[in-house]
């Protein structure tokens, strides 16, 4: 019997030094990342789609590599040069950062985007279908930057327009729009930069799997001008965003470009708070708006499993039957691996959708979480159903 046992364990070490080396050995197919600043090697992805990162730092005492949450420590050689890899990371676009002695800051070897509150670091895993979102030999539309100033807000702000291949082939054509907004912490630059709105655009066009529209992308935080007094007490300005889109966004909007004036060929949508804001800005105008995107958020969020449906958003929801009449397309998404709460403050307001009988589509993106990919492959099932 002791023989046995002594087996018994030496076979349940081999198996775990087994699957501890399976798990930790690299495959070496690294490859440099496509978000790379030009000419830099570095940080690279493999097969495995892990993240191997390299800076110079000969007087560090420590550099990691800060991803997805996680901090992984990178080694350094005779020349003080710090290497060293990730886990394995979920497909699609992820913001990073380098810690040195303490410190985070951006890896000089990427190209930087607008995240978390700062500008820093991102790298691409690449995904089994990003062929939609892929820059292709297709007529491509414009990116336009738009800076004006906000009377409301007493300040000078931007958006950028999305205008489609054709919009410069027919001066006579007009075109619907979407207001696209961005995340919390995050800005105007997301969506055309990490959300390849104007590629994933393209492409659908190009397929004729998408009408021809005018993207809109407005930053979401706008305040009242701050009096000495708030100033004075540190309090948080008061978010205007909603009244400066109406006010001052679409009428420069439809002033500035061939637009379809109208609510019949409107749409407006956002990520997570983006979300929110849009879907109070909907229910609010539904003068002005008849499609609705919520990607990873609801203005529900992130309160409770239930939904009082005659207080929520003022009763705005009572009338199932109207609103089946004003909203042609109202429409939900959601990563499959979304942390907490979002599934269950989305699966709230669902519930309320249905018992109120209101029509609604939904999609999973399967595998995704609350990131780029999930409102990337959210952006191109919404937007192949807009104004038809």
């Amino acid at each position: 019997m002791k023989q046995f046992i002594n087996i018994a364990i030496l076979i349940s070490s081999l198996y775990f030094q087994s699957g501890w080396s399976q798990e930790t050995q690299f495959i070496e197919d690294f490859k440099s990342s496509t978000m790379n600043q030009s000419d830099k090697q570095f940080p690279q992805v493999n097969s495995q789609r892990r993240v191997r990162a390299s800076i110079s730092a000969p007087n560090a005492n420590k550099v990691q590599l800060d991803i997805g949450g996680v901090k992984y420590d990178l080694k350094k050689d005779d020349k003080g040069v710090w290497t060293g890899e990730s886990n394995p990371q979920d497909e699609g676009f992820h913001y990073y950062q380098l810690n040195i002695d303490g410190a985070s800051v951006p890896d000089p070897g990427s190209l930087y985007f607008y995240g978390a509150g700062r500008w820093g670091s991102g790298i691409e895993i690449p995904s089994r279908d990003q062929e939609f979102f892929e820059l292709k030999n297709v007529p491509h539309g414009l990116i336009n930057e738009n800076i004006y100033f906000s009377k409301l807000t007493n300040a000078f702000r931007r958006c950028f327009i999305y205008t489609p291949p054709s919009y410069n082939e027919d001066s006579k054509a007009r075109f619907p729009v979407l207001y696209l907004q961005h995340g919390s912490f995050e800005d105007e630059t997301g969506w055309s930069s990490q959300g390849k709105a104007n590629l994933i655009l393209d492409n659908l066009i190009a397929s004729k799997k998408a009408t021809p529209m005018i993207i809109v992308m407005d930053n979401g935080y706008a305040f009242k001008p701050q009096t000495k007094e708030i100033s004075d007490k540190k309090e948080r300005p008061e978010s205007i965003f909603e009244e400066v889109l109406i006010t001052e966004v679409i009428p420069m909007i439809d002033a500035k470009f061939r637009t379809i004036a109208n609510r019949e060929h409107r749409a407006i949508a956002g990520l997570s708070m983006g979300a929110n804001q849009t879907m109070r800005i909907m229910m609010n105008h539904l003068d002005i708006f008849s499609y609705y995107g919520g990607f990873s958020g609801t203005a529900n969020y992130p309160s409770g499993d239930t939904i009082d449906v005659a207080t929520f958003l003022d009763g705005k929801y009572k009338d199932g039957n109207a609103l089946n009449k004003k909203i042609k397309l109202f429409w939900l998404g959601l990563g499959t691996k979304e942390p907490s709460p979002f599934p269950k403050s989305i699966g709230a307001f669902r519930t309320m959708l249905e018992q109120q009988g209101i029509k609604y589509d939904y999609y999973e993106s399967p595998e995704t979480a609350h990131e780029w990919l999930t409102w990337r492959r959210c952006l191109n099932q919404f937007a192949s159903k807009l104004f038809k």
